[in-house]
């Protein structure tokens, strides 16, 4: 997406919301979202596998009935 549809995104994006945007906040929104959009480009060309996965999916436990917090 080129850097005007970015802003072009945000800017239509901000008025269905109901968002206050002025142009300069505007401008920093989409280039935060260009450079996420960059970052998830060079994930999404990684070839891994299910197994690849760092970590587990955080669960928190369940309290202990009766237990103080």
């Amino acid at each position: 997406m080129s850097d005007d549809d970015m802003l072009a995104y945000v800017r239509a994006s901000a008025r269905l919301l109901g968002l206050p945007l002025d142009e300069a906040r505007a401008a920093r929104v989409a280039g935060h979202l260009q450079r996420t959009a960059a970052l998830a480009a060079l994930l999404d060309r990684m070839d891994l596998a299910v197994e690849d996965e760092p970590a587990e999916i955080y669960c928190p436990a369940r309290p202990v009935p009766g237990a103080s917090a």
